[in-house]
């Protein structure tokens, strides 16, 4: 008897934060041509998903994902992916940033390596405690390494390339928020869809612009 497969999802809140992402950066009618491609969203009508009781599984958003590249191209859909996640970042902030400590003064006021360092860590705490998501992090040589281990944006998937651009426009969104306007050098350098044990993003600690 074979093991039933195994289900990982995000919370519904987090689902929705991309989907209001989506429809920022592409318009509600470009996401709904998107929503349209996946079977969770194949019968919508005209509510918004968002006012909808669904599930957010990692299938699902790894299929948002691909729909995108299928719809745009491959180049464009993955720029578009960039985009929306550093407008998830935006909508995560406000839902999550008081939970994670991003708003309190004492971490405002901590020099820049350590804020940077911290706020990579409680961003990593909130996928690990409330998604099936799972990331690791490290330091090492002047970069932070993001690693997920667990991904949901190219679950299921086999690329020719990193696929996983919505996680690297929330980080590169992050960084820019964390630095108080400043831009990184952010690239996803190994992913499980290409056949990598991690999806690993690398972060240079040294900004390009100050």
């Amino acid at each position: 008897m074979s093991k039933p497969k195994l289900t990982f999802h995000y919370p519904e809140q987090m689902g929705h934060i991309i989907l209001l992402a989506m429809e920022e950066i592409i318009g509600p009618r470009g996401a709904k041509a998107i929503f349209t491609q996946v079977p969770t969203f194949s019968r919508i009508d005209n509510d918004p998903p968002r006012n909808r009781n669904l599930q957010f599984s990692f299938d699902v958003i790894s299929r948002l994902q691909s729909a995108l590249e299928e719809t745009y191209g491959a180049t464009a859909g993955r720029g578009v992916a960039l985009r929306i996640g550093r407008v998830c970042f935006k909508y995560g902030l406000r839902e999550f940033g008081t939970q994670m400590g991003l708003t309190k003064m004492a971490f405002r006021l901590l020099p820049f390596p350590a804020r940077l360092w911290e706020g990579g860590k409680s961003l990593a705490e909130l996928f690990n405690r409330f998604t099936d998501q799972r990331v690791r992090i490290e330091e090492r040589g002047g970069q932070i390494l993001w690693h997920i281990e667990r991904c949901p944006l190219c679950w299921g998937r086999q690329t020719e390339y990193p696929a996983c651009y919505l996680a690297v426009g929330l980080l590169q969104e992050s960084l820019y928020w964390l630095s108080g306007g400043k831009i990184f050098n952010v690239e996803e350098t190994g992913c499980i869809a290409h056949g990598d044990p991690t999806c690993t993003i690398v972060i240079e600690q040294d900004p390009i612009s100050w």
